[in-house]
């Protein structure tokens, strides 16, 4: 594997903990049923799209990347403090749309990066950015 693949596999990685950790910010505060299951279907797919690059980059003698410790708290502060301003499912949505779009955004520019990623691990990525969208599209109903 070459070493832009690595490098996407790793920032994939990276953007499947940090959805995870979003997610488990909301989801004991969701009310709708439906909102609920769908966010949790959400964060099994993010989870199982990090479990697999994990596999990857272990195969390859590689370690996955954590979110950088600021990014992480400014994420979870963001989230905090609009929960406490309001915290209904229709900010729970808000937020989670600024997430699926930053995932898009970020995504985009690492396939953009690291165009000789093996494709196989590119087919990876875009089933992150399709998971991103899917969600996002999923999400206007409660914005």
């Amino acid at each position: 594997m070459n070493e832009d693949s690595i490098r996407l596999l790793k920032e994939c990685n990276s953007g499947a903990k940090t959805a995870v950790n979003s997610f488990d910010a909301v989801l004991d505060k969701v009310h709708d049923p439906a909102l609920l299951e769908m966010l949790k279907g959400s964060r099994q797919a993010h989870e199982d799209l990090g479990n697999e690059t994990d596999r990857l980059l272990e195969s390859e003698g590689e370690t996955g990347k954590d979110p950088s410790p600021m990014a992480r708290a400014g994420a979870r502060f963001k989230i905090d403090l609009e929960l406490l301003r309001d915290g209904t499912d229709n900010t729970i949505a808000d937020l989670m749309t600024d997430g699926c779009n930053m995932g898009i955004k970020q995504i985009s520019v690492y396939f953009n990066k690291y165009p000789n990623a093996d494709d196989a691990v590119k087919a990876l990525a875009e089933r992150f950015r399709s998971e991103e969208d899917t969600l996002l599209q999923k999400l206007r109903k409660y914005l």
